[in-house]
C-alpha cells in the first residue's frame, strides 16, 4: 500500500513505521464522525504537533469522499460483510500519512474550487492544500478498489 509514497520522497521503510492505526469504518455517514474522533484519538497519543488540526479535517474528506463517490447508494451489502471503508494512520519520525481505502476502481477527481460558498466538491482542493502531498492507487492482489492517501510532513518539534 505505501509504493506510491516513495515517489518523489526519500524512501519510506515500512519496518521503520513507528505507529500505526486502523479501523473500520460502516458505509453511512455517521462514519465520518467515528472517523474523526479516532483520529483525534490516535494522533493525541502520538503528539504530532501543529499538524493535528490539518490530519483531522483532511481525514473527514477523505472518509467523506470514500462514503459519497465509492459506495452507491443501491449497492447491496451483506450483514456479515467487511465494512467497505477503512482508514489507516502511519507515523514515521518527521512524517504521518493517513489512507483511506475503498471498494470503488475509480479515480478521484477534484471538483470546480470557484465557489468558496459551495457546500461539497471541494473535498479534494482541501486535501491538496492542507497536505503535503496526496495521491491514491488501485489495490491488488485479495482487496479490491483503492487507496487515497495523503502525507503531512511534522516539524522537528513534534516528538518520535
Amino acid at each position: 500500500m505505501l509504493e506510491p509514497l516513495r515517489q518523489g520522497l526519500p524512501p519510506l521503510d515500512p519496518a521503520s513505521v513507528s505507529n500505526a492505526a486502523s479501523c473500520a469504518l460502516p458505509p453511512r455517514f455517521e462514519a465520518v464522525r467515528d472517523a474523526r474522533q479516532f483520529t483525534r484519538r490516535t494522533l493525541g497519543q502520538w503528539d504530532v504537533g501543529d499538524r493535528f488540526d490539518d490530519v483531522c479535517l483532511v481525514v473527514s474528506e477523505l472518509v467523506t469522499n470514500a462514503l459519497r463517490h465509492a459506495l452507491p447508494a443501491d449497492t447491496p451489502r451483506p450483514a456479515d460483510q467487511d465494512p467497505p471503508v477503512r482508514l489507516h494512520l502511519m507515523r514515521w519520525t518527521g512524517r504521518v500519512v493517513c489512507a483511506v481505502r475503498d471498494p470503488s476502481h475509480d479515480s478521484p477527481v477534484a471538483g470546480d474550487s470557484d465557489d468558496c460558498a459551495a457546500e461539497s466538491g471541494r473535498g479534494l482542493f482541501l486535501v491538496e492544500s492542507f497536505a503535503d502531498s496526496w495521491g491514491w492507487h488501485p489495490l491488488a492482489g485479495t482487496l479490491d478498489g483503492k487507496v487515497v492517501w495523503a502525507l503531512f510532513r511534522l516539524d522537528q518539534g513534534s516528538s518520535a
